[in-house]
């Protein structure tokens, strides 16, 4: 427990993080409405003069109980990850969990305005792939916006993963082969990698991230500080920086804000599925940020 970063430690980081020009923070786990003070350093997040942007990826199960506090507190919006509709489905993948729970917090998060609402669904071949149309559909009906994700090996095995990546392409292709044409669409709120696009008429939008295919890391804008106070200038890199213990022996913001800087200063052209093709992540996801 000594190991993970307290909400003060955060709160400095981020202070430094924002003297080097970031202006947008994001909340992910694993879990974060689980964090005890969650609701406290969206609060003291949103005091920072500089941040204009502050979100939140959830599994959405807690947003009827945390959506309100959450908006009071100064969160803008949400991500929901939800790879399957289907309840059955949703309770293997989970250990029983139950979809309707997730349900009841896409309407609080709507109901209070955490908008715009984006589902991260990431396809996975022989596992949800029969359910791509499901999620186009819900855009027809619903304002979501629904991002279909490439699959990433991020603490996986490629015996697990490799087989079960299907591009973008590849899904662009089934929606076609369905019989729905979309068009191009204005990006949504957050200035991420997703292409959007739009059934016509549709409420929503479906939006394609390929992280594997084609990647993006020209122009990726992101870094991730990890729950011990490590920074990743790249999800798929083993590369991190230590931000913790300088913290915990006295540096400045200042000094925070030249690591920051130098972490920056190192984030690789492309990242290693690109120069070393399928390999295995010592994180798991849930342990960096997604």
């Amino acid at each position: 427990r000594d190991r993970i970063l307290r909400n003060e430690e955060f709160l400095t980081i981020i202070r430094a993080a924002v003297s080097t020009g970031i202006r947008k923070i994001r909340l992910t786990g694993g879990e974060p409405l689980v964090r005890k003070g969650i609701i406290d350093l969206v609060r003291e997040i949103g005091k920072i003069p500089a941040i204009d942007d502050i979100a939140l990826t959830t599994n959405g199960v807690l947003l009827p109980k945390f959506a309100q506090p959450l908006k009071k507190a100064g969160l803008k919006r949400v991500n929901i990850s939800l790879d399957t509709l289907r309840p059955e489905r949703f309770r293997e993948i989970t250990r029983n969990g139950e979809l309707g729970q997730v349900w009841d917090g896409i309407r609080a998060a709507r109901r209070v305005g955490l908008e715009p609402i984006k589902l991260n669904v990431v396809i996975m071949r022989g596992f949800n792939d029969d359910e791509i149309m499901d999620f186009v559909d819900l855009t027809k009906k619903l304002p979501l916006h629904v991002r279909f994700i490439e699959l990433m090996p991020i603490g996986a095995s490629d015996d697990w993963a490799a087989d079960r990546m299907i591009t973008v392409p590849e899904i662009r292709g089934i929606i076609s082969a369905g019989g729905v044409e979309m068009e191009s669409a204005k990006p949504v709120a957050g200035n991420g990698p997703a292409k959007y696009y739009r059934v016509p008429g549709a409420a929503g939008t479906v939006g394609f991230i390929s992280a594997i295919s084609n990647h993006f890391c020209g122009s990726c804008n992101r870094l991730r500080l990890t729950s011990e106070g490590q920074l990743r200038p790249c999800l798929q890199s083993p590369v991190e920086v230590d931000l913790r213990t300088p913290l915990r022996n006295g540096c400045s913001e200042d000094e925070l804000a030249a690591l920051i800087s130098r972490t920056v200063a190192v984030k690789p052209e492309k990242h290693t599925m690109v120069t070393r093709g399928w390999d295995d992540n010592n994180r798991m996801m849930s342990q960096i940020g997604g």
